[in-house]
């Protein structure tokens, strides 16, 4: 019998408020449960509008503690009530001054798995982040959870291959990348990247991009969330680059197997000729 796990994932606008927006997520995770989904995940700072548009110290009061935050907290509840895994991506504080692009996952049945905090933080126009979050510092964690091994890579990450290797190497079957990139950065690469890096390290990818326009800055996110197999394929349609989806899909995790014997990328690695990946 395959090994198919349905997934989904969520690509949002912006409400205007966390309690609408969290409400709104909340909605979109029960019809997915409805469809049969067991694991869920959301964009970046999924609860929050994308402030790194501007530096500004205002939006610092986002932040809040994982996994003992509100939302974290609310996120157990519905994951309880829903049965479902569901990653979630919110701004951490840890400490006073200690602040992290992070994601929490959370099993089926509400116990808080771990989090993965970003590791590549950009600085440049629009994607203002260095003045806002650390770099991550909890390595690539990869989650046994009820929907299978499931890691995490959030959005600016997706340009460096090293942390997908990891994930790879820790045992990742799915990986979610939440993300928020709009049309004149990277769009060319955003079907690009996630895709390439499934075949690379031969798991699913799940690339979730916000959608639309906020009110801190010009950046108009571009949808297109989608699905991606280790063969490069999209799972399904790609979502819409205009409008809030929730896209549902079935994904074989046989065929992980299935290509690992076919193509054999992790057999024939050379860790001991990368010495020089790692020099300063």
């Amino acid at each position: 019998m395959a090994n198919v796990v349905r997934a989904a994932l969520v690509q949002a606008t912006w409400t205007g408020d966390t309690e609408s927006m969290v409400a709104k997520h909340e909605e979109h995770a029960r019809e997915a449960a409805r469809r049969g989904a067991r694991i869920i995940g959301f964009q970046e700072v999924f609860n929050a509008p994308y402030f790194c548009q501007v530096q500004e110290p205002e939006h610092y009061r986002w932040a809040e503690p994982v996994p003992d935050g509100p939302t974290v907290r609310r996120m157990r509840d519905l994951a309880r009530e829903t049965g479902m895994v569901i990653v979630v991506p919110v701004f951490e504080v840890e400490q006073s001054g200690f602040y992290y692009n992070t994601a929490a996952v959370i099993d089926a049945d509400g116990s808080y798995l771990g989090k993965y905090r970003k590791h590549h933080i950009p600085q440049v126009k629009g994607f203002w982040e260095k003045y806002y979050f650390k770099p991550g510092n909890l390595g690539w964690p990869v989650f046994d959870t009820a929907a299978g091994k499931v890691g995490v890579y959030i959005c600016y990450d997706r340009h460096f291959p090293e942390g997908w290797r990891q994930l790879g190497l820790n045992g990742a079957q799915l990986v979610y990348n939440p993300s928020a990139t709009h049309r004149g950065l990277s769009a060319y690469l955003w079907r690009l990247e996630q895709p390439a890096a499934a075949v690379a390290n031969e798991y699913f990818v799940a690339a979730i991009n916000r959608v639309g326009r906020e009110e801190y800055g010009d950046n108009d996110f571009y949808g297109t969330s989608y699905f991606v197999d280790p063969r490069g394929r999209f799972v399904g349609d790609v979502a819409d680059d205009q409008g809030e989806e929730l896209l549902v899909r079935d994904l074989d995790f046989d065929l992980i197997e299935e290509v690992r014997q076919q193509w054999a990328f992790y057999r024939d690695r050379r860790p001991d000729a990368y010495e020089g990946l790692v020099q300063p």
